[in-house]
């Protein structure tokens, strides 16, 4: 099996891309690339059985329909929440709250924050891909998938914060030895200096790493109620097991195959 990690910013000069190969119970980190520009991440995607990518994969529907009524010119107060619980509906995610609720992390807003540039750019790419053929169900139940590292950081038991940024790299080369010490079966290879040197280049090995747990069923998915938001505004899977669990297959697993459907092109 083949999972691809992306850390999508609007540009590409934040953007990194990580391959990991899976075989025989171990995976290999096989190719980085960093500074990504769109043809780099397609392309990758492609190559893979499964991507996480580590962005917004759509907007709040509340958002959405609030903003469609100002077009309009009909907007009007909430029927039921006032000021600050208000605001947080439009900002928020269904799977944003969810992630909240189990992690104690609280994802930045597609909707009230910078991420919502980068946001942008994954809305396209998602599009190019579908429009190749790719299936880019939001709700990763295709090939691409949501995720988000610092969470499944936390799950593994890892350090999930302090790491980013220049003024940081000694915390994110204890990171990376953590993650390494917590799975012996990962070799990252000629890219370990790499992991250090870059918080973009870590994410997106974190983000490879997350999609295997969402291809082998060891990740998050919409719960009963939520598959229809899911399909609008995006899922982000979150690892439900340690890191160990990521090269004990479950039955019918075979490498090369994430038994997941490739047909929708939903964007």
């Amino acid at each position: 099996m083949r999972t691809v990690g992306v850390d999508l910013s609007a540009e590409p000069a934040g953007t990194a891309v990580a391959t990991l190969e899976w075989a025989d119970g171990a995976a290999v980190v096989t190719e980085v690339a960093e500074r990504a520009d769109d043809t780099a991440v397609i392309e990758a995607v492609e190559r893979a059985d499964k991507a996480g990518i580590d962005c917004p994969f759509g907007w709040p529907l509340p958002f959405v329909e609030f903003v469609s009524g100002h077009r309009d010119g009909h907007v009007s107060g909430h029927p039921s929440l006032e000021g600050r619980d208000w605001r947080r509906e439009l900002a928020n995610r269904t799977t944003d709250e969810v992630v909240r609720e189990s992690t104690g992390l609280i994802p930045l807003s597609v909707a009230a924050d910078r991420i919502g540039h980068a946001a942008f750019r994954c809305a396209w790419l998602l599009s190019q891909l579908a429009g190749r053929g790719v299936d880019v169900h939001r709700a990763g139940t295709g090939r691409v998938v949501e995720v988000y590292p610092a969470a499944s950081l936390k799950v593994w038991g890892l350090s999930h914060r302090g790491y980013k940024g220049v003024a940081h790299r000694q915390a994110r080369g204890d990171l990376v030895t953590q993650l390494c010490a917590a799975a012996p079966w990962l070799d990252l290879g000629a890219h370990d200096a790499a992991c250090r040197a870059s918080d973009h280049v870590l994410d997106a090995v974190a983000a490879a790493l997350s999609a295997r747990a969402a291809a082998i069923g060891k990740a998050s998915v919409p719960g009963l109620g939520h598959e229809a938001a899911a399909a609008v505004e995006g899922w982000i899977a979150v690892p439900t097991g340690g890191l160990a669990g990521l090269v004990t297959t479950p039955a019918g697993d075979q490498a090369g195959s994430t038994g997941v459907r490739r047909t929708s092109r939903r964007t």
